[in-house]
């Protein structure tokens, strides 16, 4: 590995007066200011900037279960995975999220659902279990599975995708059209006794054929770290936004690639977004997106923005979201999505020109019995956010 932080990093947070802002300001004034910061990029995109008033909605997906997973498929179709004790199911909607199907069971046995992702050239769906692989080319209609092979990274692990965030497709650079989804490794044996928490480490996964074949990246800078998340910013750069089973500070692990996902650099203690709730070392899974807007690297996070104890996984609550407006350098704006028990997370942008335009949906676990009660889906846009 090219770096590796120390597990008991106990760097003071930073004074940034903007590291715990609310913005808890009315409605309209909330859109003047989003209209105000987004204005630039969307003067980019479009000659006519048209009025875009806060929305939020929240939604029941799912009762019990977990693992979720959210992916919009290039016609616009929504698709929210969830899995755990069961099959990998998937509900799937049309209209941007108003209405829903009924659940589609993706495969059969029991899983650990290891995200999704979407082939935004061909526009099949692809999700994984395991080592095991299923795709649609019906936008979630019907899925098939397919043998993959996955090549090891030097050290001998092959990435997988349990509890990871959803992959994405390269847009820009040379690597466009490379399929890059977040994985993990876990020796030995996907155990996840603490014991062994020392020697997990995230990586990535990616294919230059459509998804047939996969490699492992090099590892992820940080032991200790898995269920991570990552975005492509517009200059091609890949930015890595990891889980950390073992940082005593509750706070984000993060790394750039310049490769595509090959290598990982630059490995960094984010002060700013929280690992799960604060005072615990174990983390939480938390969900990325960069929106689609030209010129524009905007990202939205999500996690939970709770003070508690040092329990394993107890106290989660208060699903939150963060906007960056500048590539993840800053993260100035956040906003409460549910005030409520909730765990883990998963996030996705709309497609321009399809029902899903302009809509962040967020997919989290949690409920008002508990923090693994149901999957709920937030959808809003970036208006309601700012």
């Amino acid at each position: 590995m090219e770096s590796v932080l120390s597990e008991n990093d106990s760097r003071p947070l930073a004074n940034d007066p903007n590291q715990e802002r609310d913005i808890s300001m009315k409605p309209m004034l909330r859109y003047a200011v989003a209209l105000m910061l987004c204005l630039p990029a969307m003067l980019a995109a479009q000659e006519d900037v048209k009025e875009v008033e806060p929305f939020f909605e929240l939604q029941s997906l799912y009762e019990g279960q977990r693992f979720p997973s959210v992916v919009v498929a290039v016609d616009g179709t929504v698709l929210a995975f969830r899995a755990a004790s069961g099959p990998v199911q998937v509900r799937r909607s049309e209209d941007g999220g108003e209405t829903w199907g009924p659940i589609i069971e993706v495969g059969g046995g029991r899983s650990h659902l290891g995200a999704a992702i979407v082939d935004d050239a061909s526009g099949d769906i692809m999700v994984f279990q395991g080592h095991n692989m299923f795709r649609s080319r019906d936008a979630g209609k019907t899925w098939a599975s397919q043998e993959v092979t996955i090549q090891a990274d030097g050290l001998g692990g092959v990435g997988q995708t349990h509890g990871s965030d959803s992959g994405i497709t390269l847009q820009f650079g040379e690597h466009q059209g490379r399929l890059l989804q977040p994985a993990r490794v876990i020796p030995p044996g996907m155990s996840n006794d603490p014991r062994w928490w020392p020697y997990h480490y995230n990586s990535a996964i990616y294919s230059d054929d459509g998804g047939a074949n996969w490699t492992t990246s090099h590892p992820f800078p940080v032991l200790g770290t898995g269920e991570g998340t990552l975005a492509e910013l517009s200059d091609g750069r890949v930015y890595y936004n990891s889980r950390c089973h073992l940082a005593r500070d509750a706070m984000r692990r993060t790394a750039w690639s310049h490769d595509g996902g090959v290598t990982w650099v630059d490995a960094a203690r984010c002060d700013t977004l929280p690992d799960g709730v604060r005072g615990s070392s174990y983390g939480c899974a938390g969900g990325l997106v960069r929106l689609p807007v030209d010129d524009a690297d905007i990202l939205v996070y999500s996690n939970l923005d709770f003070v508690g104890g040092h329990g394993r996984g107890s106290g989660r609550q208060k699903i939150t979201v963060w906007a960056s407006l500048d590539g993840a350098q800053s993260w100035p704006v956040k906003r409460l999505v549910y005030d409520g028990p909730s765990a883990y997370s998963s996030l996705a942008a709309g497609r321009p020109g399809t029902p899903s335009e302009g809509l962040v949906y967020l997919l989290f676990e949690g409920g008002s019995d508990g923090m693994y009660s149901g999957i709920q889906l937030a959808r809003f846009n970036l208006a309601w956010v700012l």
